[in-house]
């Protein structure tokens, strides 16, 4: 059976609403989706860099984003003919573990737990295909990385792509 490491953050897990609400909360700031297309909210607001790193830090944070749509639908099938992973960075914000854990734990129990891999280098992942919205993992990777769809990757090239879980499914159902 082939595998498929599927990212987290911004690919099963919807980060950017709940960032740029808390930032145009707490810093009555209107920013939008569109504000962050070709771009990272630290880059286009690099003054409030320790208090973006501080939500970062906070190890509830995590713990209440939306699920992507139809993520769980399309890893639902896809884990019938894949053994399917979860690979996070987590290791950039150590105080995630708990709260992503917990997160995947509701949101995708039907996956074995023991297949959410927590790390920073992905390049140790063991994988025929690698879902992320960070092309810098598929530097190392040494099968076949998906590039899903995200504001700050909108520009990038070169990498096959993906827009949506639909789009998943597509590729590797069809």
């Amino acid at each position: 059976m082939k595998r498929i490491a599927i990212d987290m953050d911004e690919v099963v897990a919807d980060f950017n609403p709940k960032m740029l609400r808390v930032i145009n909360r707490d810093h009555n700031d209107n920013l939008t989706m569109n504000d962050l297309m070709g771009t990272r909210l630290r880059h286009l607001r690099p003054h409030l860099h320790n208090e973006i790193n501080a939500y970062l830090r906070d190890p509830l944070f995590f713990r209440d984003l939306e699920v992507m749509k139809d993520s769980q639908e399309v890893i639902k099938q896809l884990s019938e003919r894949y053994e399917i992973f979860i690979t996070t960075a987590a290791m950039e914000h150590p105080a995630s573990f708990t709260a992503k854990y917990e997160w995947l734990k509701e949101h995708f129990s039907f996956l074995n737990e023991l297949n959410f891999v927590f790390c920073g280098d992905k390049s140790i992942i063991h994988a025929d295909y690698l879902i992320d919205d960070n092309a810098r993992h598929f530097q190392r990777f040494t099968g076949q990385g998906i590039l899903f769809t995200s504001p700050h990757n909108i520009h990038e090239s070169g990498y096959v792509r993906v827009h949506n879980w639909l789009e998943v499914r597509e590729y590797f159902l069809n």
